[in-house]
């Protein structure tokens, strides 16, 4: 599955984000890796209502661009989540996304074993404790989060600032070469009968006696 999803989080569709983004996706398409940016729009997205209902469905019971995302993820081996820095934080509506999108592919284990990584875009700073909270999403979905040179993150108040920000970029650029990298060793490592590890039924423990 040589194709990356990137989920631009920001309510500017070309603005900081999407210019940190499309560098990685150019440079994956470089490497024959096809790429998607998915723009989550403006519009308010409903917030994960803990219904337990995707469970017994392995969808969201709200059908908008969430599962649209699950469905386009099917046929991907990786996905980019990218968002703006809010308050040391990314978007209300990246966190929503995430929220229901690892939620929802829980029943059906859709992400794991596919790559993963998160970028923020900030003006000045709060840019790691943006980049923390989304990495949190992959490390516990069995994702394999891909890293780069450095944190990956862009510094701009706008788009042409962002394209000034040459070690933002060229981040965003070794973040891609990796990712496209480690997406042909998992295909030569399947093409030699290697295949994800199998794991234990998982065990909830919610208080201790």
């Amino acid at each position: 599955m040589s194709k990356i999803l990137l989920i631009n989080g920001s309510p500017h569709e070309k603005g900081c984000t999407y210019t940190a983004l499309y560098e990685a996706a150019n440079t994956l398409e470089s490497l024959g890796v096809d790429a998607e940016i998915l723009w989550l729009g403006k519009k308010p997205l409903q917030d994960c209502v803990a219904c337990g209902a995707c469970m017994k469905l392995g969808r969201c019971v709200f059908n908008d661009i969430v599962n649209e995302a699950a469905a386009k993820l099917a046929d991907c081996g990786g996905l980019i989540v990218g968002s703006p820095v809010y308050y040391a934080g990314p978007t209300g509506i990246v966190t929503s996304f995430l929220d229901r999108l690892t939620f929802s592919c829980t029943k059906d284990k859709a992400l794991q074993g596919k790559l993963a990584a998160a970028v923020v875009s900030c003006r000045r700073g709060g840019a790691t404790a943006a980049f923390d909270r989304l990495n949190k999403y992959f490390q516990m979905s069995n994702m394999t989060v891909v890293g780069s040179q450095y944190w990956n993150q862009v510094h701009g108040f706008t788009p042409d600032d962002v394209r000034k920000d040459l070690e933002g970029l060229q981040t965003m650029r070794t973040l891609a070469r990796n990712m496209a990298w480690l997406l042909k060793c998992i295909e030569a490592g399947r093409q030699a009968g290697i295949e994800f590890p199998e794991h234990e039924p998982v065990t909830m423990t919610n208080f201790i006696d």
